[in-house]
This record gives structure tokens, C-alpha cells and sequence, in this order.
């Protein structure tokens, strides 16, 4: 079975949609995208306000993340004190129509939780 697994393991770094959900598939991940694709350059405060629970360290976390795969860039727009917005790169806007896909999906398959359900 050790052969099974490393064979699975390595037809999953082929396969190009595992690649991009080993990018975008961690939680909030794809509602930061979201909210970048919708509003554009956000700062850091803007993007926690608009991701209701979102823990600072998990924002930073993810846009590092982010960052590092060359999806968004941070760009300075003050030096005292240093403050930065975030904003999708080329290879972050190519991420649209996946991130509108997600939507439209959920608009038509995806049930809303009625107001005394809690949010998973």
C-alpha cells in the first residue's frame, strides 16, 4: 500500500487543480481574493473588517502566503509610518473567473443558512 500512497501523492502534484487548491484552498483564502477582485487595493484593516471572524494572525498568514505565490503585492503608500495595501497581480485577477465560478455555483447549489442556523 506505501507505493499506492506515494503514486497518489504524486499524481496529485500533477494534477493542475490540486496545485490551485494547494494555493486558494485554505480557509478565507478565496474570500480575500474575493474581496480584492471586488474593491480592488484594500489595506489590511479593510480586508479584517470585511471578513466577519477572521483572526489577524490568519489574515496575515494568508496574505504572506499569498504574496509569496505571487498572487498579490503589497504596495507602500505611506513611508512614516510605513502603511501598505494589498492588490492582486497579473496572476491574482487570472484567479477571477475561478472565484466567480465559486459564486455562481453557490447562487444556484448552495442553500443559505436561515438566521437561527449557525455558520460553519
Amino acid at each position: 500500500m506505501a507505493g499506492g500512497k506515494k503514486m497518489a501523492k504524486t499524481a496529485e502534484s500533477q494534477c493542475p487543480v490540486a496545485r490551485t487548491f494547494g494555493i486558494i484552498g485554505q480557509r478565507w483564502t478565496a474570500l480575500i481574493l474575493r474581496d480584492l477582485l471586488l474593491h480592488g487595493a484594500c489595506r489590511f484593516q479593510d480586508l479584517q473588517n470585511g471578513l466577519v471572524g477572521i483572526a489577524p494572525t490568519t489574515l496575515s498568514k494568508r496574505l504572506k502566503a499569498l504574496e509569496n505565490q505571487g498572487i498579490i503585492e503589497r504596495r507602500f503608500y505611506s513611508s512614516h509610518p510605513p502603511r501598505a495595501e494589498y492588490v492582486l497581480t497579473r496572476k491574482g485577477r487570472d484567479l477571477g473567473p475561478i472565484i466567480e465560478a465559486m459564486r455562481d455555483w453557490g447562487e444556484r447549489h448552495a442553500e443559505t443558512p436561515s438566521p437561527d442556523q449557525p455558520e460553519s
